[in-house]
């Protein structure tokens, strides 16, 4: 990031590709690496210690899709209409998003006749997108990318991505084609999970291959200024258990707004940007792993069912870390196709259709997709009804 020296604050062990659910013959060739994560002596920057390769992750058959999260769309309709009435207002501006998935953002605006481009390197998820009406460039975004859409579209007024810059080990390639395709005047919105929410609630598995930085303001404001642009506003928002939307401009562009220096003063406060809290909350994780694992352990010998809902990216590392295999949860029930009769990565536990969850109900159903609690439990109050509990294990392990 800025040169300066890492220190390791926590080890993950050996995880695989969180996003590659496995088709059974392709147990013997799964991709592993040491998830181990540090601190930035110098910008504070929370990072991995090993990078995944890009290409590993984000593959044509990369299966994750935001639509299938109602709260999801409800929240990018909202973001779409608020980047229409306050900065596209140009009867030719274009908006770029990068990551653009399955279209969830852009088919808001490109509804509203908006002039668009998504950038996603997954051809599937692009597909989906262009279904939707969605015009899709299936690439990686960086310097090349950008230098060829500014030759085809022109400039952009706004730049867009959702939980995907954080994804990107170089990410100076990102903001060199931040830096040539975005307008004078225009602006760089992101949206990324805010590492104060993760340690304050415990959400370790928040830290998975794809998020190799865990952003704070403090962090971001260094690491955008160092690549030539100014932090000028920050917003925190409730996705994905607490994210913040950072928006970037060329230098006196924009006016900063007092949100900037509040939330890095708060960051202060909190020790945000020390080594020993992070340490703190490395010993938390192993807290949780002892507990979750002996509480699973003792149902099983109980005679209890307990099946996982939600196959998420989080998964991956919860199951990894803890040991957590087929042998405690027989199987995870996942709505989304893509995922459905593979095996969950690294553990090996069978992905079901949803259908399977109700088929019948299990006795405990350990929620993976913690950050639509809200959503799931209403959808699923038939479950409680019938006898069923939750199992929680962020911040600590619980039945509800």
């Amino acid at each position: 990031m800025c040169a300066g020296p890492v220190r390791e604050w926590v080890d993950l062990g050996r995880q695989p590709v969180s996003n590659a659910f496995l088709k059974p013959e392709e147990v013997d060739s799964e991709t592993f690496f040491r998830l181990a994560v540090g601190i930035c002596a110098d910008c504070t920057m929370v990072q991995q210690l090993e990078p995944m390769p890009t290409d590993n992750m984000f593959r044509a058959d990369y299966p994750y899709r935001s639509s299938t999260s109602a709260g999801l769309r409800s929240h990018f309709e909202e973001v779409a209409r608020q980047l229409r009435d306050t900065e596209l207002t140009g009867v030719d501006d274009l908006v770029v998003e990068i990551g653009s998935n399955d279209g969830i953002m852009l088919h808001t605006l490109s509804a509203a006749g908006v002039r668009h481009l998504g950038v996603d390197p997954s051809a599937g998820a692009a597909a989906a997108a262009v279904a939707r009406g969605v015009r899709v460039r299936v690439d990686f975004f960086d310097e090349r990318s950008a230098t060829e859409i500014l030759a085809t579209d022109g400039p952009a007024k706004v730049i867009f991505s959702a939980n995907t810059v954080s994804h990107v080990a170089d990410i100076d390639t990102v903001f060199r084609g931040v830096d040539r395709l975005l307008t004078p005047d225009g602006i760089f919105v992101f949206e990324d999970r805010y590492v104060s929410d993760i340690v304050e609630y415990a959400y370790f598995d928040q830290i998975y291959d794809e998020h190799f930085y865990l952003f704070a303001v403090r962090s971001v404001d260094a690491m955008v200024a160092r690549l030539g642009f100014e932090l000028v506003d920050v917003e925190r928002i409730p996705i994905h258990g607490g994210s913040v939307r950072y928006t970037v401009a060329r230098p006196g562009s924009r006016e900063r707004r007092p949100s900037v220096a509040r939330m890095v003063e708060e960051e202060a406060r909190y020790g945000i940007g020390e080594h020993e809290t992070y340490l703190r909350f490395g010993r938390q994780i192993e807290r949780i792993r002892t507990d979750l694992v002996a509480l699973l352990t003792d149902l099983r010998d109980a005679g209890r069912r307990v099946v996982g809902y939600g196959a998420t990216s989080k998964s991956a590392t919860v199951t990894n870390y803890c040991g957590i295999g087929p042998d405690l949860v027989p199987f995870i029930c996942d709505t989304t196709p893509e995922k459905q009769g593979r095996l969950s990565p690294g553990a090996h536990i069978p992905v079901r259709p949803y259908a399977a969850f109700s088929d019948p109900y299990p006795d405990y159903a350990l929620l993976l997709a913690w950050n639509h609690a809200e959503e799931i439990m209403a959808k699923e109050r038939q479950f409680v009804e019938q006898g069923g509990r939750w199992i929680l294990y962020v911040p600590h392990v619980r039945i509800v």
